[in-house]
């Protein structure tokens, strides 16, 4: 993504918190709030304009819903990042929101630190999700499949599903960022997906 800052517009319908995500985008280094809505309909207008890298939408929006969004924010600007946020922490929801083309899923209440390190993800990752629905999916996993991976290879996913990059799982397990892709690549191939994403929606399937 580009180098200056990362552009923000955040989708919203209670009004009252809007002030909240201000505060939390003025403190941090690297992004710019440029749009505030309450509904998507204005941010669709408003999206050639403001040019934003990436967008926070609720899922539950009057007018058009977050989810139906997703597309048409894409027909107008295919690179953009959209990051979806609810207080539905379900998984039908979740898959629904990837299938249509969201890069992120957060759980409600926001705060500070989840709404950074989202950003920091979907900058250098690509993705991300919170760390509640990553939990839920590793604790799953571990229950119903652990024979299905190495012992390293679990201990990869574990890391991945943290927000870990390669650098990181390589320090921590004293091996090369090298080792921790081939590693990765497995797993991948194991369950037949190309991205983080993708894997963490499968494993919840098994």
């Amino acid at each position: 993504m580009k180098t200056q800052d990362l552009k923000i517009i955040i989708i919203e319908k209670d009004k009252s918190l809007h002030n909240e995500y201000e505060d939390y985008l003025a403190h941090f280094t690297g992004y710019k709030l440029v749009g505030m809505y309450t509904n998507a309909n204005k941010a669709l207008k408003d999206i050639r304009s403001k040019k934003p890298d990436i967008i926070i939408s609720e899922v539950t929006l009057d007018g058009i819903c977050g989810m139906d969004a997703i597309k048409l924010f894409r027909r107008k600007d295919w690179n953009v990042k959209i990051i979806m946020i609810s207080e539905i922490n379900d998984f039908d929801v979740i898959k629904k929101a990837f299938k249509s083309g969201a890069n992120g899923y957060l759980t409600k209440p926001m705060t500070a630190d989840k709404i950074q390190h989202a950003l920091m993800n979907v900058k250098k990752e690509g993705a991300t999700m919170s760390n509640d629905i990553v939990t839920k999916v590793i604790s799953d996993f571990h229950r119903k499949s652990f024979k299905f991976f190495s012992d390293r290879e679990n201990q990869i996913i574990d890391f991945l599903c943290k927000g870990a990059t390669y650098k990181m799982i390589a320090d921590k397990l004293f091996v090369t960022t090298s080792t921790v892709n081939f590693h990765i690549q497995n797993i991948y191939l194991k369950l037949d997906v190309n991205s983080k994403s993708e894997a963490l929606l499968k494993l919840e399937q098994m």
